[in-house]
């Protein structure tokens, strides 16, 4: 792959500042990882000492930028950011085209509803009977998708991905391998000196436009619907709990765990390593800092930290007297060594 500076620029409507528009890339790096022959791009002034010392041969910048690398072809663009996506989604990977029909050792039911020259069902995949497939629905290799589920036009399985029966999928949803979808929610009632195991009767709905990392795991309901809101996006390694219920357009972010019956509205973000309590609901627009642990109601609209978590604003000044303790115990006894002294005089 040999591509000219004056491409790239026409590609995103910018202008080559500095370089020859017909010096060539041939590959795309972050600007400390970038070599000779790679496309970079820049966007924070904090970064600015790595885009002085890159070894990428070409850069986008902001328009307006004049403080340009000794050793770099600048191309000025409104939002370096996006247009560096706009020419990696041009040139750069690309992921399999559709390409529609069964594979000779799929397991596919009698009676599940699709039509097999719009829909892709990979090797080794398993579809049990009652199943709905929309068009351009893909079943990816070695995949599980259970009775009477429902998958919307559009939607993707990645390879070894789990579908229990009665799951619910929108359109356009994604779910990476290695993700399990309906199983049992974590149900038990201590009776007679043991555990005993609480039916999980209910489902999963995922609707439009969620796209749900690899190594996720969300359980069936107890009974209705653990359900998450359309275009919400779910990191790899997150835990969802039965009859859960999360909103539109969150994010959720790795190594987060939320129990049973929790709810979440719309627009909340959950960073990593958040634990949400059972039965608690989170208001809509707030945001969870890494490592929340979230034991009660919190109001909607503000950013929460620390265990328990609060307003980030009383967790940073909780924070900032702790870490004068020291100062104060040392102050403490100097103020006893001399009282001490007054009275032994």
């Amino acid at each position: 792959m040999k591509i000219a500076l004056s491409d790239l620029a026409t590609l995103v409507g910018g202008t080559v500042l500095c370089g020859d528009p017909a010096g060539q890339i041939t590959g795309f790096a972050s600007l400390k990882e970038a070599i000779a022959g790679d496309l970079s791009f820049f966007y924070d002034p904090r970064y600015n000492e790595r885009l002085v010392n890159t070894h990428a041969s070409a850069v986008l910048v902001p328009l307006g930028w004049t403080e340009f690398p000794p050793n770099a072809s600048c191309i000025a663009v409104a939002d370096p950011s996006r247009s560096f996506e706009q020419i990696v989604e041009t040139y750069g990977f690309q992921p399999a085209p559709f390409a529609p029909g069964v594979h000779a050792s799929a397991v596919v039911a009698d009676g599940v509803k699709f039509d097999p020259q719009r829909v892709s069902i990979g090797a080794n995949a398993v579809i049990e009977s009652g199943v709905v497939l929309g068009d351009e629905v893909e079943i990816g290799p070695g995949c599980f998708v259970g009775r009477n589920v429902v998958i919307g036009k559009g939607s993707r399985l990645h390879a070894n991905s789990t579908l229990h029966a009665g799951s619910i999928l929108g359109e356009g949803v994604f779910i990476h391998s290695g993700t399990v979808i309906g199983a049992d929610g974590f149900g038990y009632e201590f009776d007679g000196g043991r555990h005993r195991k609480v039916r999980q009767a209910g489902i999963v709905q995922i609707d439009n436009d969620v796209e749900i990392g690899a190594g996720c795991t969300v359980d069936r309901a107890r009974f209705g619907r653990t359900w998450i809101g359309e275009g919400t996006k779910i990191d790899n390694l997150v835990q969802i709990g039965h009859n859960v219920v999360i909103g539109k357009h969150c994010i959720v972010v790795a190594c987060t765990a939320i129990a049973g019956s929790a709810t979440i509205g719309d627009f909340v973000v959950i960073a990593a390593q958040v634990g949400i309590a059972g039965h608690v609901h989170v208001g809509s627009k707030s945001t969870l800092a890494a490592r929340c642990g979230v034991t009660r109601d919190l109001e909607g609209g503000q950013t929460y930290l620390g265990f328990p978590a609060i307003p980030a604003g009383e967790e940073k000044r909780r924070l900032a007297s702790i870490n004068r303790l020291p100062q104060l115990q040392a102050r403490v006894k100097e103020l006893e060594a001399q009282i001490a002294a007054n009275g032994a005089s």
